[in-house]
Order: C-alpha cells, then sequence, then structure tokens
C-alpha cells in the first residue's frame, strides 16, 4: 500500500507542475507574418528542388519554357477580396494553372494552390491564402515584369526568370541577374522580405522595419 501511495503521490505532483505551468508560465506567441516568410520561404526551396530534377526542355515544342516550375501571385475575385500564391508548372501552357499542375507539400500532400474564389479544402493548402491566414495586403515582387502582381520561375540549371515569355525560342528571356525580393506587408504595416539570389536561387528572410 505504501509504494502504491508514493506512486500516486508522485503522479499527482506531476500533474500539479504541468497544471501550474500552463497557467502562469507565459507562452510566445508565433508572429502570423513570420510563420507565413517562414512556411514561404521553405516552399520556395521545395520549388527550387523540384525544377532542379525535372527538366522541362522539349525539342519539338518551341513554347516548352512556359512549362517551368512557378511561383505566381494572384488575386482572389472582387466580391472575395485578398490575395494568395500558386507553386505550379503550366503543362497545358495557358497561364491559368490547376490543381493537376501544381506542386504538393511534402507535410501534408496537399496542392499548393487555390482558384480564385480562395475557399479552404481538403485537397488544397490553407497556407497559400495569406490574406485570409495572415492578414496580408499587398505583395511586391521587386524584379516583376508582368502585369499581375509577380511570379518567379526556374530552370533545372539554376537559372531564375522573372517572367516567361509567350514567344517561341524565347527560353532566356527575363532571366534575372540581381538578387529579387519579395515584400511581405500585413494590414498593420509589418513587413517582412524574402531575397532570393541568381543562379543559386538561395533566399533569405529579413525583417523590415
Amino acid at each position: 500500500m505504501k509504494k502504491s501511495f508514493s506512486l500516486l503521490e508522485i503522479v499527482l505532483v506531476i500533474s500539479l507542475i504541468a497544471f501550474l505551468y500552463t497557467i502562469f508560465i507565459p507562452k510566445t506567441k508565433i508572429n502570423n507574418l513570420d510563420e507565413l516568410t517562414s512556411k514561404l520561404s521553405l516552399y520556395l526551396s521545395h520549388l527550387r528542388y523540384k525544377a532542379l530534377i525535372d527538366n522541362k526542355y522539349d525539342l519539338d515544342d518551341p513554347l516548352w519554357h512556359k512549362k517551368r516550375w512557378t511561383l505566381k501571385f494572384f488575386r482572389c475575385k472582387e466580391n472575395v477580396g485578398g490575395i494568395y500564391y500558386v507553386m505550379y508548372s503550366d503543362k497545358n501552357k495557358s497561364g491559368h494553372p490547376g490543381a493537376e499542375d501544381s506542386l504538393k507539400d511534402p507535410l501534408t500532400n496537399k496542392y499548393i494552390y487555390s482558384s480564385n474564389n480562395c475557399n479552404e479544402n481538403n485537397t488544397n493548402s490553407k497556407y497559400v491564402l495569406i490574406t485570409k491566414e495572415y492578414g496580408i495586403k499587398d505583395v511586391q515582387v521587386s524584379c516583376n515584369e508582368t502585369t499581375s502582381l509577380g511570379q518567379l520561375s526556374f530552370g533545372n540549371d539554376g537559372k531564375i526568370y522573372s517572367k516567361l515569355s509567350a514567344f517561341n525560342n524565347e527560353s532566356e528571356e527575363y532571366e534575372i541577374n540581381e538578387p529579387c525580393t519579395i515584400k511581405l506587408i500585413t494590414e498593420k504595416n509589418e513587413k517582412r522580405e524574402i531575397k532570393i539570389h541568381p543562379y543559386t536561387g538561395y533566399n533569405k528572410k529579413e525583417t523590415i522595419k
């Protein structure tokens, strides 16, 4: 009996300590913007790796370069509002990727994709809905040469492109030769940057004051 009571006392003490810890020890709150920046940085590394092992070159297709693995930012439908992004290879070269064209999150196996309805569902990663999930009001891509919010495309040779040419045999157009930054701005005007370096695709997170 004495041993049983001793064990019970130990369990009670551990339970009490755990309870006091949850009540009195302050928790570190994760900043939403930092979480988004880290997630997007990891996704970019995964996208670059996918591009390196998946050569899209096709001698018989003069527009093969439009299938390069790409990160692109979009606006949600006007009646919804907000911003989202997709990571994809545009197999039909239409400029409007579907879920089947998109990269998958290696941890959740969900598509890094959304339609412009910007709705959560069981097959797509919620992390792409950057206004809905993280309060992002604007995205600025420093090397943007498109009429949209911006994109970055990765070649299997390590090169990075700010746009994919719509013309035949222009696979080397719009290569970036200087670091390109993705600036994320919240509704509270907090800012973070991800800097992507040319040739290597190395990306680095930065806080902006």
